[in-house]
């Protein structure tokens, strides 16, 4: 009896299918993960990036009030109905990863560098002649964002002197100016200005994370004084701001017609200098063909970062 054999390729044909239709998920898997991935990322992360340049915005407007209210009712017969309450100000640290895909994090640190630590780090604004109340300067005292970006450009955001600062890989920028007005006299260039000076308490001045965290802010105190810089030939007339930051505050200053001083600059009544000789750099306004009449608030606010109740 002679046998016959069928040949029959249809498992074989379904076999390679269901390889080719895996390969084929697999490589738009691989083309999502290695291209579109590490972009919508970047995105992600651009957007906190804008979402913690608005929340700086909104903590320098908090802080701005508290201070013009607690100079207001300094001296309130009924302290008790005085607005000194303290405010907390939303941060948003990081941004999250994306669900089923390989992705990273973004996380920040926000510290607060206080009066103390700016002191010991050598940040201040000196004036000479010194104001009564801070004769060996003021310290320039800053509350710092740094976002560890994995996709984005990693930045650092702070809020320092009374204006935020905006640093990245290729540079720094004043984002808000420091709340300074200048009016111009005859003789003199009277220039108001408006310094916060943060206080903190030890183990309430820094956290990381991706989540949320608030900065709760008070006003506690505030200082008066106005100082008359002569122009020359009187001697060594200066305010002097010791900063990591001095690119920033010469744009804030003067680099264009947006500049708080740019109008006294360019007509040659006062001059604005970087100096690199110090360690940090400073930013060194002396007068020249007029002379200045400092008038400064500073306004002394407590903050902690994190939970807890803010000092008074």
């Amino acid at each position: 009896m002679q046998r016959r054999y069928i040949s029959d390729k249809t498992a074989v044909a379904g076999v390679i299918e269901a390889l080719l239709l895996v390969a084929l998920v697999a490589v738009i898997l691989s083309m999502i993960q290695l291209y579109y991935v590490p972009e919508i990322m970047k995105g992600k992360e651009a957007d906190h990036m804008d979402q913690v340049s608005n929340q700086f915005s909104n903590l320098k407007s908090v802080i701005e009030i508290q201070s013009t209210m607690g100079v207001i009712n300094e001296g309130n017969p009924n302290p008790e109905h005085a607005p000194y309450t303290s405010i907390s100000s939303p941060l948003t640290m990081g941004s999250k990863e994306l669900p089923y895909f390989v992705s990273a994090r973004s996380f920040g640190q926000v510290e607060l560098i206080d009066k103390i630590k700016a002191t010991d780090y050598s940040y201040r604004i000196n004036i000479n002649p010194a104001p009564a109340d801070f004769p060996a300067g003021i310290p320039l005292t800053s509350i710092e964002y740094d976002a560890s970006n994995f996709y984005f450009v990693p930045q650092t955001y702070a809020l320092e002197g009374g204006g935020i600062i905006l640093k990245q890989s290729n540079g720094e920028v004043m984002r808000v100016n420091p709340a300074m007005n200048v009016v111009n006299y005859t003789s003199t260039i009277e220039i108001n200005w408006n310094i916060p000076l943060f206080s903190g308490m030890p183990g309430k001045n820094i956290t990381s994370d991706y989540k949320e965290c608030y900065i709760r802010t008070n006003y506690t105190n505030h200082y008066e004084d106005e100082i008359f810089l002569d122009k020359p030939p009187a001697a060594n007339r200066y305010i002097r701001i010791y900063t990591d930051y001095p690119d920033a505050w010469d744009q804030a200053l003067i680099r264009d017609d947006t500049g708080v001083l740019w109008e006294y600059y360019n007509n040659g009544y006062i001059n604005v200098e970087i100096d690199k000789t110090t360690t940090p750099n400073n930013v060194v306004i002396t007068p020249v063909n007029k002379n200045i009449n400092l008038k400064l608030t500073v306004v002394d606010i407590g903050v902690q970062i994190g939970a807890g109740l803010v000092i008074t």
